[in-house]
């Protein structure tokens, strides 16, 4: 098992790094299915659209609010964002 400082060096394949990327693909995938811009969602959700295409990009990891935020806008479940469906 890595200690603190060797989780820090790289993360495993399942961490935080892979469920951001999940978040990201489930964001995107569930948009374009809405068929609703970036920009659509943004202002429906009350977020800056910046916003929405760095989650989208997995450039930055969302809060808890965020994802019930845009789970509410799409329709879903926010564990629906969350999930591994690959």
């Amino acid at each position: 098992m890595p200690t603190p400082r060797e989780h820090e060096a790289g993360e495993p394949p399942g961490g935080a790094a892979g469920s951001r990327e999940q978040f990201a693909a489930n964001l995107r995938r569930y948009r374009t299915r809405a068929g609703i811009s970036q920009e659509r969602l943004a202002l429906g959700c009350g977020l800056h659209r910046t916003e929405i295409s760095l989650l989208e990009r997995a450039g930055r990891d969302p809060r808890l609010s965020t994802i019930v935020r845009l789970a509410d806008c799409l329709g879903v479940a926010p564990a629906a964002l969350l999930e591994d469906v690959d």
